[in-house]
This record gives structure tokens, sequence and C-alpha cells, in this order.
């Protein structure tokens, strides 16, 4: 259950591949912030799946960070009935599904090549912000 004021966020592969690699970087930081509570945190099987094979071919040493971050995380389910935005790449159709499915509040992705155009353009995304990890920390660091 979502505590009230509680921000739901999605994280993308490569949000997870990032974290696991660079334990003292801002994905790392975020999902502390999840496992202080502070944040509802979720990704799905597609992405962590992405990420664990990235993590095993380049950095293999920093698999169990990578478990140990997903303890934080709630996995959840893509939902092929939402749409997806023209121009958004097939690829990362799952990502934009699983999102809107968890009824993120946020998708954090570092992917700017795909989702660019959508980034922080919610009227684009079905009501969805899509930020980088580093724009999400600033706007937390902004609020009253």
């Amino acid at each position: 259950m979502r505590r009230p004021g509680l921000v739901r966020v999605f994280l993308d592969a490569n949000v997870l591949f990032t974290a696991a690699h660079n334990p003292n970087g801002k994905a790392a930081f975020l999902i502390s912030l999840g496992s202080s509570g502070l944040l509802q945190l979720a990704t799905s099987a597609y992405a962590q799946e992405e990420a664990k094979r990235n993590l095993e071919r380049k950095y293999p040493d920093r698999i169990d960070a990578f478990h140990k971050h997903l303890c934080a995380i709630r996995l959840v389910a893509d939902q092929s009935t939402v749409p997806c935005p023209a121009g958004l790449a097939e690829k990362d159709w799952p990502i934009y599904r699983a999102a809107h499915a968890c009824r993120a509040d946020v998708l954090l992705t570092g992917d700017l090549r795909d989702f660019g155009f959508l980034m922080n353009a919610p009227e684009l995304a079905g009501g969805l912000l899509i930020q980088t990890v580093a724009e999400f920390l600033a706007a937390l660091g902004s609020r009253p």
C-alpha cells in the first residue's frame, strides 16, 4: 500500500545498471531513498533482465550489488493494452507500459535517444513524467 505523498518511481534498465555499477552515484542514492521508505520504487522483469544481462557482460563483480538493490524495488508487470506514444521505439514499449501499469508518477531513464522527446512532457506521455535521475533528484531538492 502506498503512503500518502509517497512518489511512485519506475526505474528503466539503465538506471538499475548504473546504480549497481556506481555505488556512489545518483542512481544508487535514489535506490537508498527507496530502501529508506522515502520513495516507492518499481521496475519490470524486462528492465531487470536487460540490466542484469549488461552487468554480467560488463561488470560481473557488481551482480551482488544489483541483487541487493532489487530488494528495495517492486517488480511490476507490463500491460499490453496501454497505448504507446507515436515515435517511441518498440523496444521501449514494455518499459513505458509497465510504468503506466503500476501507476508510476515518474519513469526514470537515461535513454535520451529514445525517450528524449517525452522528457518532462507528461502531456505527451499519458500523464507520466519521464526524467533522468539527475532531473528527478534536482526537482526533489527544490520541493518546499
